[in-house]
């Protein structure tokens, strides 16, 4: 199925959805992200995770229970940095295919690490799963429209 958008020709839906959902996980990390900074608000306030980045830590300590607890502040740092550059990665269109698989890699692992310590519902209710196959889908496609990847090839087209 073919969409024609303005002067940049046929997009397919399959160009449009990838756009989404680079867009969609690129948001939801710098979501977290925000989350650990206070910025959706303190916490213990209503839809906020953490509302602080000591709270992030606690729970980053519950999920890698299995690491020394010593490690948690610099698991959270880890997991916090490689969130935002994928999201940037991801919002720009730059290396999307890396970025894609780094980024269903880390929401495996979450999930996973969620599902060790807080049993399988949790990661199911947050759709950690489904976050990472639809990473992991995007990684494998041929090309990124209205990317930097994109402009490359473009480039290097003509």
């Amino acid at each position: 199925m073919d969409v024609e958008l303005g002067m940049d020709g046929n997009w397919k839906l399959l160009d449009l959805s990838a756009l989404a959902l680079r867009l969609a996980l690129a948001t939801s990390f710098l979501s977290a992200v925000a989350d650990r900074f206070g910025i959706w608000g303190k916490s213990g306030e209503p839809h906020v995770s953490w509302g602080d980045f000591a709270h992030f830590v606690v729970y980053t300590e519950r999920l890698t229970s299995i690491v020394p607890q010593s490690l948690g502040p610099s698991m959270a740092w880890i997991a916090t940095v490689a969130e935002i550059v994928l999201a940037l990665a991801l919002l720009v269109g730059w290396q999307t295919r890396a970025a894609a698989f780094l980024s269903g890699s880390l929401l495996l692992l979450f999930g996973l690490a969620m599902a060790f310590a807080l049993g399988i519902k949790a990661p199911l209710d947050f759709s950690v799963f489904s976050a990472a196959t639809g990473a992991f889908l995007l990684s494998g496609l041929d090309r990124y429209k209205r990317s930097l990847d994109d402009r490359k090839s473009e480039a290097g087209s003509r």
